[in-house]
């Protein structure tokens, strides 16, 4: 959820509004879905926000640590609304190590960035086979790795202080333990959310040569337009060529109201790749 700047008039200046990214890519695990991602305008980043976003959710959320989804997660648990479950990011965690290491030159943190290397190592083998094959060699080459670094991490939690670069990267890592580790359960999470930060920068870049939105009305268009031209970029579409395709044939009537689903960027490729196999055929 990057800033998103937005001319306010009145106080003659712009408002620090946020572009929230939700996404789901099931092809790490060669799941059923096809990726997307949809990006949401909205006046601020406060958990109600979230609320009205993830209202009719339910099951497992990969999320970096914001509080704001840990205070979600939280009502959900004393509530009767569909559970939550929290999955963290691993890469975050990382990312704090690595500044330590930039800031300090620490051993410590390098040897706690060489075992999350080890993890990284595997899920690269496993990018791609089943949700079975993935948990079955977690639990047999990650969690031992896994284990080892929380015993690292609590050893130096009581070393260090508490207050310093390596502490508080440490004290990251453990209290949000749980949901870093919620991958050696479910073959279908991944170790970290960077499908969402991949598709975060093009539209920081987008954002940065634009610098701002003119009003609520042009951020929420911005939302739409970048949804549709990040999703066809994660199934390998041409988001030009799309777009022409699919407007055309919305503004001609080629389409009905009912059948709207065909024209979704996986679809529209399916479509576009079996006419080209029948011509092939053909010839």
């Amino acid at each position: 959820h990057p800033p998103l700047p937005r001319l306010d008039p009145g106080r003659k200046r712009t408002k620090l509004c946020r572009l929230w990214a939700q996404a789901v890519d099931d092809r790490p695990w060669n799941g059923p879905a096809p990726p997307a991602v949809a990006y949401t305008f909205a006046e601020s980043r406060s958990a109600r926000e979230v609320e009205g976003q993830l209202s009719s959710f339910a099951g497992v959320l990969q999320v970096d640590g914001y509080q704001a989804y840990k205070t979600l997660a939280k009502r959900r648990g004393k509530s009767n609304i569909a559970p939550m479950r929290l999955a963290f990011c691993l890469a975050h965690a990382r990312r704090k190590f690595v500044d330590v290491v930039k800031l300090t030159g620490s051993s410590e943190a390098l040897s706690i960035l060489a075992r999350i290397a080890e993890v990284y190592r595997i899920e690269a083998k496993l990018r791609g086979e089943s949700a079975g094959t993935r948990l079955t060699v977690r639990r047999r080459e990650t969690a031992p790795i896994m284990r080892e670094l929380k015993v690292q991490l609590t050893e130096l939690s009581e070393e260090v202080s508490s207050k310093s670069a390596l502490g508080k990267a440490v004290s990251y890592a453990l209290n949000h333990w749980n949901g870093l580790a919620a991958f050696l359960e479910d073959g279908r999470i991944e170790a970290d959310s960077n499908v969402v930060e991949r598709s975060m920068k093009s539209v920081a870049l987008t954002r940065k040569n634009s610098l701002f939105v003119g009003n609520e009305r042009g951020g929420k268009s911005f939302a739409v337009l970048a949804s549709l031209v990040n999703t066809a970029k994660l199934n390998s579409v041409d988001p030009e060529v799309w777009l022409a395709d699919v407007l055309e044939r919305i503004i001609s009537g080629k389409v009905p109201a009912n059948r709207m689903d065909t024209l979704f960027p996986w679809a529209w490729k399916a479509e576009r790749e079996a006419i080209a196999r029948q011509e092939r055929r053909a010839a």
